[in-house]
């Protein structure tokens, strides 16, 4: 513990209060992982007796008070009681009265519901959460985590953070909450999709939503893929959402950019609107994917960069991953048009990588990017309009497109 914190927890214990570490920061010392999320809680303070000891303390927060104090967070101890639908209907009681156990109880799992006093280094754990972080288990803290619907999908990004599992109980809990799901924000709602895609199993995520009941409410297209059958010889992993869930795996494996990994999930979302008696063929799943990224992305208000990373995956894959097959003018009309989109040449490889490679090793490495980049810049307009002295128009256009081909040509043949 830092010497700053440790002088602040010595005035509150002189005032007859005590500081605790709470949270995200004792969950992940015991883990011995590096945490960056450091809370503490007040107890036996009022909030005068507090901001007369700290004046200096910057008091933020709409439904009860949060101080900034040396760059941390610091908040009395408080009891949540809900009041209405949602994630935001609840009402708050702050007291000096209040102990530390009482504001461990409102919390939402019991790996998140272990308090350290900050001079004794004493550990309170009430709810046996370090015994769940041995057994690496997501349990609720207590019935009133359906207090919040947020908290179901809290539970799953824990869960696909540390690899952990969920709980029978607690799936139970998380069910029960299916309907209150759609009182919540989308940006909530994106907001733990896009922290469980930073993390190494993002899979994880989606599976604990699956096996909790609830993947169907905001994560319809990803559920439709569920039962989707595709030809074993290809797909020995089975349905079009287990290979998606692999495909997403490999992706972690080979880039960190989420973006990358948010278009490798949703590239074969238009296996799930192909009709049973297809299966398990997906004829033109490349093209019918496109609308299912934009009523997926439109739904969770993604940005509009999330958006177009997903409507090109879902339309090129396919042609990525038969780039060899194609003749030289094919793969120049797929450089140049990957090339103008922002997921670009680099990112279309690594989701048709992801989704060849799904089973965990590379054998069957796609490159085009490093070609197609080279044929890109090194044929461009001004080198044409030079050689040819053409301008703007239809002719500069074909000559660019021809002496491209020739080039990609003579470099496929030098390989």
């Amino acid at each position: 513990m830092c010497e700053a914190i440790t002088r602040i927890a010595k005035k509150i214990e002189q005032k007859g209060g005590q500081l605790y570490l709470v949270g995200g920061a004792v969950r992940d010392e015991i883990l011995g992982i590096e945490s960056n999320d450091e809370d503490y809680c007040v107890t036996g303070l009022s909030h005068s007796e507090f901001e007369e000891i700290f004046p200096q303390a910057i008091c933020r927060g709409k439904s009860f008070e949060v101080y900034d104090l040396d760059g941390k967070e610091f908040a009395l101890a408080r009891t949540e009681r809900k009041n209405g639908k949602g994630h935001k209907e609840f009402e708050v009681t702050t007291s000096k009265c209040l102990t530390i156990y009482d504001d461990l109880e409102r919390r939402d799992l019991t790996i998140n519901s272990i308090a350290k006093n900050v001079l004794t280094n004493e550990i309170i754990d009430p709810y046996e959460g370090r015994k769940d972080i041995e057994n690496k288990l997501i349990r609720a803290t207590s019935e009133s985590f359906i207090e919040d619907p947020l908290r179901v999908y809290r539970a799953a990004r824990f869960a696909c953070k540390l690899n952990f599992e969920i709980e029978e109980n607690t799936l139970r809990l998380m069910n029960s909450l299916k309907l209150e799901l759609l009182e919540l924000s989308a940006e909530r709602v994106f907001g733990e999709m896009r922290k469980a895609l930073s993390y190494d199993k993002p899979s994880i995520f989606f599976n604990m939503l699956k096996k909790a009941g609830v993947l169907d409410v905001h994560f319809i297209e990803i559920y439709k893929l569920i039962g989707a059958l595709q030809p074993e010889k290809y797909h020995p992993e089975g349905d079009a959402y287990n290979h998606s869930m692999l495909a997403l795996d490999m992706s972690a494996r080979l880039t960190k950019d989420e973006k990358i990994r948010f278009a490798t999930l949703v590239h074969d979302l238009g296996k799930g609107v192909t009709p049973k008696e297809m299966y398990p063929h997906h004829y033109m799943h490349d093209e019918k994917g496109v609308p299912e990224v934009l009523k997926f992305a439109k739904r969770l208000k993604m940005p509009n960069d999330w958006i177009s990373y997903g409507k090109v995956s879902a339309k090129e894959h396919m042609k990525g991953g038969i780039f060899y097959q194609m003749t030289a003018s094919k793969q120049v009309d797929f450089i140049e048009r990957i090339s103008k989109t922002k997921l670009g040449l680099e990112g279309l490889e690594i989701i048709v990588e992801a989704d060849r490679n799904c089973g965990g090793l590379i054998i069957d490495k796609v490159k085009f990017a490093k070609i197609g980049n080279e044929i890109m810049n090194e044929v461009n307009g001004d080198m044409i309009k030079q050689k040819y002295v053409i301008e703007e128009g239809v002719k500069l256009k074909q000559k660019l497109h021809e002496e491209r081909v020739r080039l990609l040509k003579a470099k496929l043949n030098n390989l």
